[in-house]
């Protein structure tokens, strides 16, 4: 059984901006692979919404899907391409919709964000990539209460 969602609270706010910090020296002056790295120990810990596992473990995100790029002076573009395990997966739009809030609450540094299925890996990839790169469909997924509670079940850390 899941525990009931939460808000996050300040020590769950900070491990992110410490993680963050451990990795990538403040991450403006670290290299592109560190800051990968880092954005990885973020989204690693997330859990699949069917499974007892975490995304990492089930090989839906690995370092390879993470890319970090300057945009310009203290501005990145960050691409996550991650794999449903399998082709038909119903919860792809879910698990996309849990990186995208993961790494909203968690990234201290400005960027863009762009999240898509790896190519070819899902059956709609086309729609779901436009789905979880919506602004106003993210926003309208997040006001549906009970929607909220399962990305909250998934992004929260393990205690």
């Amino acid at each position: 059984m899941r525990r009931a969602a939460r808000p996050w609270s300040r020590t769950e706010r900070s491990r992110c901006m410490v993680t963050i910090g451990e990795r990538g020296a403040g991450l403006g002056r670290a290299r592109g692979c560190e800051r990968g790295a880092a954005l990885l120990d973020i989204i690693r810990t997330i859990r699949d919404p069917e499974k007892p596992n975490t995304l990492e473990e089930l090989e839906v995100v690995t370092e390879s899907c993470v890319e970090v790029h300057e945009i310009g002076e203290d501005e990145y573009l960050v691409t996550i391409r991650f794999t449903p395990t399998v082709p038909h997966c119903s919860l792809a739009t879910l698990i996309g919709l849990c990186l995208r809030i993961k790494l909203q609450r968690c990234l201290p540094f400005k960027h863009k964000l762009e999240i898509y299925i790896s190519e070819g890996a899902h059956s709609t990839e086309e729609d779901i990539n436009k789905q979880i790169n919506d602004k106003e469909r993210v926003a309208a997924a997040m006001e549906n209460p009970n929607l909220r509670e399962i990305v909250e079940q998934c992004v929260t850390e393990p205690d």
